[in-house]
């Protein structure tokens, strides 16, 4: 492996980690990469930052260029910097993580570099340092989470409550208890319960609620006593 010895430049890259939600499970965002070293294994949407561009405009053209995806909310989150990350030249990765409804955007996605989606629990080894990255994320959502009802990005615009209870515990990986989720979800006073039910998931379904945005700011700390002992979750 060549060792970084100061005579050549530092390269900037950035790294994308796209966690997705299609309804009742959250899935991570892959692509094959098409170039060595590494060709043919799996790889978070990754690029070099090119002159004149902001580390947010060179994430969310890398994204597109990757996936088709675009105009999707990325958030910086750490930027990873191992002397040997990259085997080949001296690089400093600036990481963004996105949350997306997987249904909204599924259309965008395009096949030129086999992007596809995995549970967490199957997703295959990645490349360089990107399982590292997906580790730390995933502690980033779970910590942002807690704190806002972030997680309403994942959704569609009407939900029930077992598919947002399948949601946070797709991000935890955990099971929470079904009545104390519940009760603490409409306690929040963020759901506005309609009319329709979903009954494809059993005979006496379940009624649609969607997001009171008029009250989101005034309410959303009621969010904090959601996840119960989230501390446990970052240690």
């Amino acid at each position: 492996m060549q060792k970084y010895t100061g005579e050549t430049p530092v390269l900037v890259a950035v790294d994308c980690i796209i966690f997705g939600f299609d309804g009742w499970n959250i899935k991570l965002l892959l692509v094959q990469r098409n170039l060595d070293p590494e060709k043919g294994k799996w790889s978070l949407m990754g690029g070099f930052m090119q002159p004149g561009e902001s580390p947010d405009d060179a994430a969310n053209r890398v994204l597109e260029h990757r996936t088709g995806l675009k105009n999707v909310y990325m958030d910086q989150f750490r930027v990873f910097g191992g002397p040997d990350r990259d085997p080949v030249e001296r690089t400093l990765s600036i990481a963004y993580y996105a949350l997306i409804d997987i249904n909204k955007y599924e259309k965008q996605l395009n096949d030129d570099h086999h992007a596809e989606w995995f549970l967490p629990e199957e997703m295959p080894e990645l490349i360089f340092d990107h399982n590292e990255m997906v580790k730390l994320a995933r502690r980033q959502l779970m910590y942002k989470a807690a704190l806002h009802p972030i997680l309403f990005q994942l959704l569609p615009e009407k939900f029930t409550i077992p598919q947002l209870q399948a949601l946070y515990e797709g991000v935890y990986q955990t099971k929470f208890d079904d009545r104390n989720f519940s009760r603490k979800l409409l306690s929040t006073g963020l759901l506005i319960k309609l009319a329709e039910k979903d009954k494809q998931s059993s005979k006496k379904g379940a009624f649609y609620y969607t997001l009171d945005q008029s009250h989101y700011e005034e309410n959303f700390e009621s969010f904090l006593n959601l996840v119960p002992n989230p501390n446990k979750f970052f240690q």
